[in-house]
Parts: structure tokens; C-alpha cells; sequence
């Protein structure tokens, strides 16, 4: 019998593949949806949630039902986290041993340079989200249930703390959070979320167990540092380009201005939720948001995007180069020629596909 053998990469696609059909096929139940939905819109949704996009072409809140949702919850909590990590912990669960090669996928969805503790780093990365998710459950559930009452409110909390966390930007709410514009709770909770998920595990288990700056990896620094960089500039952006909109921004108190456009700042990159009109804001904020979906959140992140290190890693070839130097260094450390490389070979890539999906798409 032909025995069909595939590498990490292969096989982690082809997981993915039959889980979005899964959940495909799972949301054209009957009593999944309110009205019944096409098989290409149940399709669209699965993919959207599994790849953690956000994007949509029905209403979850009013196309799908309680059942529904929960099938696009669990797509979204397995696509962020990572279908290995689950299966790892499935793994463990029955006793089962894991071998090389299910550690090297492991390795492989986790971005990992070797297999050496990655069933230990999967264990701490479910945990992790867990409790993350679960503090912002409580948090959240603050403000939603004395709105909505005890079951509607708590489901609320729980269905945008882990679309949040995983960088999914779904929603229970036609206009997702823009009801929301100026609660701090919504606002602080919901960007913590993102920007945790979007700034990578490995990131943020570096830095809970390095105790000075110095001790951090180089990806971590760059991580935080590009972070911060990023995320003030952009909200330095929004906030201008937007001061004077009448449709956004303009007409909301001082903390208001602020809040709506720190929320809509950070999101871009990671979330894909808003509390603005997306479609009211000026042009220049628009063309800079495209911009900041492009770069993404980090490695090893439930974020999309090209990452924001490989962003960096083109930034700073691109000084060296400018300052006729020969090496890329940064915080003492030279970046190889294969780094350059890999990040402007992912980048052009990534260029040449969103260029090729314009032109498609001007074509229909």
C-alpha cells in the first residue's frame, strides 16, 4: 500500500486543510446557522477563523447561531494557538509517546530553530492562553454582564477575549466594538489581548524569565522595542490624520480622541477589531493602516502579516547600506547574510501576492 509521506510543512497544511473543511461543513448544519448559509460563505468563515483573519461575508453575530459561533470559537483558539500544540497535549492526555516526528512539527508550527523542549513549550503556551484568556474573561465580564445580564454578558466576554487574544478581530456585534469607543475597560483589555497574542510566546516567556533587558534574546528586543516604536508612532498618526473628522474622531472628548485612536492604531497590525468606522476615515489614515496589516505582529504569534522582525531586519540592512557598512549589527550582534535574505524573500513575496490579488480583484 502507497504510504503517503509528508514533511513537517506539508503535513501541518494538510491539517489545516481538513480542519477548514471541517468546519466548513460543520457550519452548513441546519442548526448551525439562523437562515442557512451557501457552502462558500461557510468556507470563507472557516478559513477566516482557522487562519485567524477576521475577515467576513456574513454577520456571525446574526448569520450563525449559538452552535455556530462555538464551531468558529474552537477554529479560532486552534488556529491561534496551533493545531500541534493541541495535538501534543491530545497526545499526552492519552498516554501516548511523542517522537520525532511529531516534535519536529511541533517545531515546525512553532517556529522553533530546534526540537530540544518543544512538548514543554507547547504545555506552557496552552496554559499561558488559558490564563490570559481567563483574566480577561473576568475583566471584561465586569462591564458586559451588568449590561446584558449573567448569560449573555459572560458569553460576550468569553467569545472576544479569545477572538482577541488569537488576533482574530471576529465579533458577536455587527459594528464590533464601536459601541465601545470610549470604555476603558473595552479599550485597555481587549489591545492587551491583541498585543500580547501578537507579540509572540516566545517573546513574552523570554521576558518573564530574563530578569534585565541585557539577558533577552535578540528577536525579544527587537520585539519590544519595534513594538513600542510602532505602536507610538502609529497612534501619533491616527490621532492627527483623524482630529478634525467629524465621522471619526472629532467630536469625542479628549480621552475619547485618545482612546479610539490608540484602539485603532493597534489593531491594524494584529486584531482586526474596531471601534471606529473604518470605512468614515480619511485616506491617508486608511493607506497607513494598510500599511501596518502588511507588517504584521511577531514570530510565533497568533498575528498575520510579513512579522514586524522582518520588517526590522529590512529597515536596518536598508541604514547599513545607506552608511556603507558591510555588516548588520545590532545590540552587538551581526545579522547573517541568510536572515537578509529570508526577510527580503518573504517580503517580496508577500509583495508580489498582494500586488497579483489587486489586479484579480480589479478584474471582477
Amino acid at each position: 500500500m502507497y504510504k503517503l509521506d509528508l514533511n513537517p510543512p506539508q503535513m501541518i497544511i494538510s491539517i489545516f486543510i481538513i480542519l477548514i473543511l471541517s468546519g466548513t461543513l460543520l457550519l452548513k448544519l441546519p442548526f448551525a446557522s439562523t437562515e442557512g448559509v451557501s457552502f462558500i460563505d461557510a468556507l470563507f468563515t472557516a478559513t477566516s477563523a482557522m487562519t485567524v483573519t477576521g475577515l467576513i461575508v456574513v454577520d456571525t453575530g446574526t448569520a450563525y447561531t449559538l452552535f455556530g459561533q462555538i464551531i468558529i470559537l474552537l477554529l479560532i483558539q486552534l488556529g491561534g494557538l496551533g493545531i500541534m500544540t493541541f495535538a501534543v497535549l491530545i497526545y499526552i492526555a492519552v498516554g501516548k509517546k511523542i517522537g520525532i516526528k511529531q516534535r519536529l512539527l511541533v517545531k515546525q508550527a512553532l517556529n522553533q530553530s530546534a526540537i530540544g523542549g518543544v512538548v514543554r513549550l507547547a504545555k506552557q503556551l496552552l496554559v499561558f492562553s488559558l490564563i490570559v484568556e481567563s483574566i480577561a474573561v473576568i475583566f471584561l465580564s465586569f462591564k458586559w454582564i451588568p449590561e446584558m445580564g449573567w448569560g449573555p454578558g459572560f458569553y460576550a466576554s468569553v467569545f472576544h477575549s479569545i477572538s482577541a487574544f488569537n488576533n482574530a478581530g471576529f465579533s458577536i456585534w455587527s459594528d464590533s466594538l464601536s459601541s465601545y469607543v470610549v470604555s476603558p475597560i473595552v479599550n485597555l483589555v481587549i489591545t492587551f489581548l491583541f498585543i500580547v497574542g501578537g507579540i509572540g510566546f516566545t517573546v513574552v516567556f523570554d521576558m518573564w524569565k530574563s530578569k534585565e533587558f541585557k539577558q533577552l534574546a535578540l528577536q525579544t528586543k527587537l520585539m519590544i522595542v519595534g513594538t513600542l516604536a510602532i505602536n507610538i508612532f502609529s497612534f501619533l498618526m491616527i490621532f492627527f490624520l483623524e482630529y478634525n473628522n467629524p465621522n471619526t474622531i472629532a467630536d469625542l472628548s479628549s480621552l475619547g480622541k485618545i482612546q479610539a485612536a490608540y484602539f485603532q492604531s493597534v489593531t491594524p497590525r494584529t486584531a482586526g477589531f474596531n471601534t471606529l468606522d473604518i470605512g468614515q476615515m480619511e485616506e491617508a489614515s486608511l493607506f497607513f493602516i494598510i500599511t501596518l496589516m502588511f507588517v504584521g505582529g511577531g514570530s510565533a504569534s497568533t498575528a498575520g502579516g510579513i512579522k514586524l522582525t522582518t520588517a526590522l531586519a529590512i529597515i536596518l540592512a536598508t541604514l547599513s547600506f545607506f552608511k556603507d557598512k558591510e555588516h548588520v549589527v545590532i545590540y552587538r550582534r551581526s545579522l547573517t547574510s541568510h536572515v537578509i535574505n529570508k526577510a527580503l524573500a518573504l517580503t517580496v513575496g508577500s509583495l508580489c501576492v498582494v500586488v497579483t490579488t489587486i489586479f484579480i480583484l480589479n478584474l471582477t
